[in-house]
């Protein structure tokens, strides 16, 4: 059974994509990248796990200068889904994790799309 999309802080991913509207999560397929835990290919939830922050908004570094963020892997992952995920930090630090849960919720989408 398909999950239904909800605002949930919890499904918040810690590069910043949504997994409460991301069609793998609603279709059983990932757990959602908090949930994850054989995504140890991840440097970005390797990094958050180890420093104790629930995602990279909650960074001192400028996500645009953080290597774990900007690496090969995501810039084609950006590319193909047309993502910006950058966008989508910005936005939690601006408006906070549950509004953007909601917001993202209400648009039901998994991430902010490059411009």
């Amino acid at each position: 059974m398909e999950k239904q999309i909800e605002a949930n802080e919890e499904l918040i991913a810690f590069c910043g994509l949504y997994c409460g509207a991301c069609p793998q999560y609603l279709k059983n397929i990932c757990p959602s990248c908090r949930k994850h835990e054989r995504a140890t290919w991840c440097k970005v939830r390797t990094c958050c796990i180890s420093n104790n922050l629930l995602s990279c908004a909650d960074c001192s570094t400028n996500v645009l200068e953080c290597k774990k963020f900007t690496n090969f892997i995501s810039k084609v992952f950006s590319f193909f889904f047309n993502s910006d995920r950058n966008a989508c930090i910005e936005r939690i630090k601006t408006i906070g994790r549950a509004e953007y849960a909601k917001e993202m919720t209400e648009k039901r989408v998994h991430s902010i799309k490059r411009r």
